[in-house]
């Protein structure tokens, strides 16, 4: 799944032909994912080519205030806050304080050193699933998809790796991919992320931070996939009964979805 090669936006990509088994893929020009939208020059051609209708936003309102997004011409915003619970609870996760842990080797060494980190990550995506925020947010992502209305929609959160990466693998196995797919695309965004936040790492680095930690801060690894889909297993049995009693989307829905973003082989 290579990234659509902008350079106002990172991490931008399109889940169109993605396989689905069976001569089914995904519909290409419909649902994308990338990096917050802070930079987006409405000017690039690359972008504006998309059509972009809706962007449904993942962030938190810390995060939106400070970097708000630059909205395509002719979109609209779906705010979809999937940590507010969360951030209640346990205070904001490293999924959404990555700038400032980065800028401080010392803080990020204290709060989040010694394998805390990879714990902090797993614990954040468990509450994908479970928080009432996450799965409200997971909701309104799932029925915007399903519109018609909404024409091309993109979806995001700060990175674009974890609150955005969940919610590509909820879309992929609804459409039936395989395990393997759904792992591959979730770890495609790795390069794409490494070189976003260089020069934060490379600034970390300098200043003695563990290269380690920073890749475990900035880089997504199967562990943190799998720690939300066994939450799902647990609790729900399988993605279709969390995708309808989880999130509460009902199934006529998520047979829009599927109606819209499969393409059978001719």
């Amino acid at each position: 799944m290579p990234a659509i090669p902008a350079t106002t936006v990172a991490n931008l990509r399109d889940l169109g032909t993605l396989p689905l088994g069976e001569g089914r893929s995904v519909r290409e020009g419909l649902v994308f994912r990338s990096g917050q939208l802070d930079r987006l020059d409405p000017a690039e051609s690359v972008v504006t080519a998309l059509g972009i209708r809706t962007v449904v936003d993942f962030r938190t309102a810390a995060e939106r205030a400070e970097r708000p997004d630059r909205v395509p011409p002719g979109g609209r915003v779906i705010v979809a806050d999937v940590l507010a619970d969360y951030l209640a609870t346990s205070g904001l996760p490293p999924a959404a304080r990555l700038k400032t842990l980065l800028s401080d080797p010392a803080l990020a060494e204290e709060h989040l050193g010694g394998g805390r980190a990879q714990a902090a990550f797993t614990r954040t995506y468990r509450a994908f699933v479970t928080s009432d925020s996450a799965r409200a947010s997971y909701r309104a992502f799932l029925t915007e998809l399903a519109d018609p209305s909404s024409g091309p929609l993109l979806f995001h959160c700060t990175a674009g790796k974890d609150r955005t990466g969940w919610a590509a693998t909820i879309v992929l196995a609804l459409l039936g991919a395989d395990e393997e797919t759904v792992t591959a695309e979730y770890l495609s965004v790795n390069p794409g992320v490494r070189e976003a936040f260089a020069p934060l790492i490379e600034g970390f680095t300098a200043q003695g931070g563990d290269p380690d930690l920073a890749l475990a801060l900035i880089g997504v690894v199967p562990e943190y996939l799998e720690a939300a889909l066994d939450e799902v297993a647990v609790r729900h049995g399988s993605m279709e009964k969390y995708v309808r009693e989880g999130l509460g989307v009902p199934d006529e829905v998520t047979d829009l979805i599927r109606e819209r973003l499969t393409v059978y082989a001719a």
